[in-house]
């Protein structure tokens, strides 16, 4: 295929590049990162502590500015939060004193705009929350916060849903239940997803594709296309295939953290953006 009939990605992050200015000094998070995410995909983005996982997401979604290159959504340039970009942080962040029901409509309101309530219902009913819209924060467990907090951002119907480790501080049944359900609801709504995950399993099991940043500064290192089909069943994700990708991908996350005078090349990727 010529390149100038290849299809336009739906997130594109071109070069991009941030800088963090501390009271210790500029710190450099993300250096010429490029990546293409394709609709209706499911990235996951990972890496090892501190490598610019989460700015990249927040970059992403808008939140963040980038102190170089772009970031383009359908091949529009993203200058701020987006109405079609929704995301889900790693804490549930419902307003303890609104219910269920009021802490979803809470984005309408703040938009202005008169929320779907059929396409919420049918949301509520398929992750299990069908009848706890009177319930308050502090009524449900963990698991089902994060739920809501699905809800919330689906609620919008977003053609991007960004996922930053959402259910890192789950048990693990929890967790995978919870993984079991983002894929069901991609099989159902085929909505772009990017997810950020310290676990390469997860990763796995979600994803059509595992991108592996490098150690801070983050850069793209390493893509893994994920070949297994859906959905991904507990038989699949013992398979020798799924060990063996595992390993490759956690041997290119040790291996970097492993490579010496990183903090010296950070310095110097600085002093270059800066020239």
């Amino acid at each position: 295929m010529n390149l100038a009939d290849a299809p336009t990605p739906k997130l594109g992050v071109q070069a991009a590049s941030k800088v963090y200015h501390t009271a210790s000094g500029d710190l450099l998070a993300l250096d010429r990162c490029s990546l293409d995410v394709n609709a209706n995909e499911i990235v996951s983005i990972v890496g090892p502590s501190g490598c610019g996982k989460t700015t990249l997401l927040w970059s992403m979604s808008g939140l963040h500015r980038l102190s170089s290159g772009e970031i383009r959504l359908d091949g529009v340039k993203i200058s701020g939060p987006h109405p079609d970009i929704g995301i889900v942080f790693q804490e549930a962040n419902l307003l303890p004193w609104r219910n269920l029901d009021a802490n979803i409509r809470f984005p309408f309101e703040i938009k202005g705009e008169k929320p779907d309530r059929a396409w919420i219902a049918h949301l509520l009913a398929r992750v299990g929350l069908d009848g706890f819209g009177g319930k308050f924060p502090r009524e449900l467990s963990g698991g089902m916060q994060q739920r809501a907090a699905i809800v919330r951002a689906l609620a919008l119907k977003p053609s991007v849903l960004l996922m930053d480790e959402p259910f890192g501080a789950l048990d693990s049944f929890t967790r995978e239940e919870m993984n079991r359900l983002v894929e069901e609801i991609w099989l159902d709504t085929k909505t772009t997803i990017v997810f950020i995950t310290h676990s390469i399993e997860e990763a796995i099991f979600l994803s059509d594709r595992v991108v592996v940043l490098s150690g801070r500064p983050g850069r793209v290192a390493k893509e893994y296309r994920v070949p297994f089909p859906r959905p991904r069943s507990l038989e699949i994700m013992a398979t020798k295939e799924v060990f063996d990708l595992t390993n490759r991908i956690k041997m290119d996350i040790v291996g970097e953290r492993a490579t010496p005078k990183a903090a010296e090349r950070a310095g110097a990727e600085i002093v270059r953006i800066r020239s």
